[in-house]
């Protein structure tokens, strides 16, 4: 389907959804209504994995809308903020899984719908940064929360203090990339992990989700509780029975 600036279609188990609002795909009003209008499109299909791409060449994303703000009272902006920030926590909050293809520059705001995803595949030509204190701000939509947790408190200063921007290799070193491919082949490979990851259960693959977050988020004791719990509620689950019955009869599972 469309939106103009946001397109979404279905393959198979995966939603692959396409930013294009040239020439920097910044998050205006528009791509950040149209990336809500695909994430409901996502939320009501059986879908089991999401991809965000984009159609700009050199650009996830370069950031919030600047020419926009440069015009907002306070109260304008904290209501296109609110408005950013909803679609990046629902793809953080999602049961299932969603790959980020970085290919170009993904910066400020682009960068905080990047690592809400749940992993990220980068063209070695990509540059990530977060370089909000350059005008006298903050990353306001996860940034300051997301980056420490992916790359540790000491780097995720390096990046918003000075500020800086990455290339591909460095952010796979520290983990702000999970899987690093040549340049202009991001999206071929997220789709083909898509595809591996579309093939598992979706009860299995949220567990997944929840228990590292908890390994952020928990003291061990606690995490441990609810990884214990999870593995006994999937034990009781048909995917379970599945897959155990498939594996002791040398077949392959049915999903």
């Amino acid at each position: 389907m469309t939106d103009e600036v946001v397109t979404w279609t279905r393959e198979d188990r995966v939603v692959v959804v396409r930013l294009a609002a040239p020439p920097v795909n910044a998050l205006s009003a528009a791509v950040v209504a149209g990336l809500e209008r695909a994430l409901d499109a996502f939320d009501s299909s059986d879908a089991r994995v999401l991809v965000i791409t984009s159609d700009v060449p050199g650009f996830f994303v370069a950031g919030a809308d600047l020419k926009a703000m440069a015009d907002f009272a306070p109260e304008d902006f904290g209501r296109y903020l609110e408005a950013l920030r909803r679609p990046i926590e629902r793809i953080a909050a999602a049961d299932r899984p969603s790959i980020a293809v970085v290919e170009g520059q993904a910066l400020g705001g682009g960068l905080e719908l990047a690592m809400a995803a749940s992993l990220r595949v980068a063209g070695r030509d990509a540059r990530l940064g977060l370089p909000e204190t350059r005008l006298g701000l903050v990353p306001g939509a996860g940034g300051t929360q997301r980056l420490p947790r992916l790359v540790g408190r000491g780097r995720a200063l390096d990046l918003m203090l000075t500020p800086r921007t990455v290339n591909a290799a460095e952010a796979h070193a520290i983990g702000l990339v999970d899987r690093l491919v040549d340049a202009g082949g991001a999206e071929e490979a997220a789709r083909a992990w898509a595809a591996g990851l579309a093939a598992l259960p979706t009860s299995a693959l949220g567990a997944v989700l929840r228990c590292v977050d908890d390994a952020h988020d928990l003291p061990l004791a606690e995490g441990l509780a609810r990884e214990a719990d999870r593995v006994g509620e999937l034990f009781a689950g048909e995917d379970a029975r599945e897959g155990v019955a498939a594996f002791l009869a040398h077949r392959p599972p049915e999903f």
